[in-house]
């Protein structure tokens, strides 16, 4: 009997697949990323809604649509690999000098509250510099974060992921800099 127990239990240990665990890199980058994009779709939704130029329109509904379908990928790893969406652990803890990035409590590159308020209830052309202004500096503080998973990770699904966001982010910086700067307007530092 205690052989059958024995053999019942090695088979589950070595048929169990490794997934991340509760404090690594992969698991937090899927947290983090996941509140990030979260703020993304906000803005995005907005400008959407109320930009005057098409071309930020048509940007701003990529961005929603790309960044809502990029959490639904993230928040099923972690149902996958038996983690919660959320985590007691500080935002960036997983990322080496992650923690240094924060301002505030704000992950690299959000927007305040007051700012997303601010972004709502403009009108016009604000609207439209507004919006590529601080998605502008929301993308680069994702493609930080990117940056940070791509050194530590080895696992296929979050280098894949992590790479198409960098590529689409990198798209998108460039495309909100022609914008602003046929605005008049410049990108936030």
């Amino acid at each position: 009997m205690l052989l059958v127990a024995l053999g019942f239990v090695a088979g589950l240990l070595t048929g169990r697949p490794s997934w991340p665990a509760e404090a690594s890199a992969e698991a937090g980058f899927a947290r983090d990323m996941s509140e990030h994009h979260g703020q993304a779709v906000e803005m995005a939704m907005i400008a959407y809604q109320k930009a005057t130029l098409e071309e930020i329109r048509t940007v701003a509904g990529d961005i929603a649509i790309t960044q809502q379908g990029q959490i639904g990928v993230m928040q099923t790893w972690l149902k996958t690999w038996g983690l919660g969406p959320n985590s007691s652990r500080a935002p960036m803890s997983w990322m080496p000098d992650g923690e240094a990035a924060l301002d505030g409590n704000r992950m690299p590159g959000m927007a305040t509250r007051e700012e997303v308020g601010k972004l709502r209830s403009a009108t016009g052309k604000e609207v439209d510099i507004l919006f590529c202004q601080y998605m502008h500096r929301h993308h680069l503080g994702g493609i930080h974060m990117v940056d940070g998973v791509l050194k530590v990770t080895a696992r296929p699904e979050v280098r894949e992921l992590a790479e198409a966001m960098k590529r689409n982010q990198g798209f998108e910086v460039d495309l909100l800099e022609k914008i602003l700067t046929s605005l008049g307007a410049k990108p936030l530092v």
